[in-house]
């Protein structure tokens, strides 16, 4: 799999008998899925997406434009996972940041390296980063003040509750799906 993909999607349980798939979109927009010219799956396969109404049931066709022949065919794929190039996506607005962006990055506390950020988990109460440490932080501006793309760097500074620490603010930041 190439280093520049984006998951977008993965491909859940079969809807009816003729083909159809629910599709769990990690998009901002779900039906910016449809827009893409070609999605990838993990195994270089190439499909297009076209949405059937409400509750996230789609029509999957592969690179010839086939759709899936029947409940079996889409049953073989459920847990696919779909990506998009990173160059097909929007650039993100700013204190925005894409997941993938974020993981890989050498996190700095005080001049000391706590290692790169691992994973960045989002439970619906904010982003927070997984690092190398073992740490788990939160993806606000109080506790990442910094983040440098192009260096591939974030500075840390724990909260209170962690470091010991009075009198930080609070401010938030997105850590987003694609749009």
């Amino acid at each position: 799999m190439q280093p520049d993909l984006i998951l977008v999607g993965v491909v859940g349980k079969p809807h009816g008998v003729r083909g159809l798939v629910r599709v769990h979109s990690y998009a901002a927009d779900a039906a910016t899925l449809e827009d893409y010219a070609v999605l990838q799956d993990a195994q270089g396969r190439k499909w297009s997406l076209r949405w059937c109404g409400a509750d996230s049931v789609a029509e999957l066709k592969d690179a010839d434009g086939k759709p899936l022949a029947d409940r079996t065919a889409a049953q073989a794929l459920v847990n696919t996972r779909l990506y998009v190039p990173r160059s097909c996506l929007p650039e993100p607005e700013e204190e925005e940041f894409y997941h993938a962006d974020l993981i890989g990055m050498e996190a700095f506390e005080k001049g000391l390296s706590l290692g790169r950020v691992l994973m960045v988990h989002d439970y619906g109460a904010g982003a927070s980063l997984e690092l190398g440490d073992g740490s788990l932080v939160p993806f606000t501006k109080a506790c990442v003040p910094e983040v440098r793309l192009d260096e591939r760097t974030i500075t840390i500074v724990r909260p209170d509750e962690v470091s010991g620490e009075e009198g930080r603010g609070v401010g938030k930041r997105q850590a987003g799906a694609p749009a």
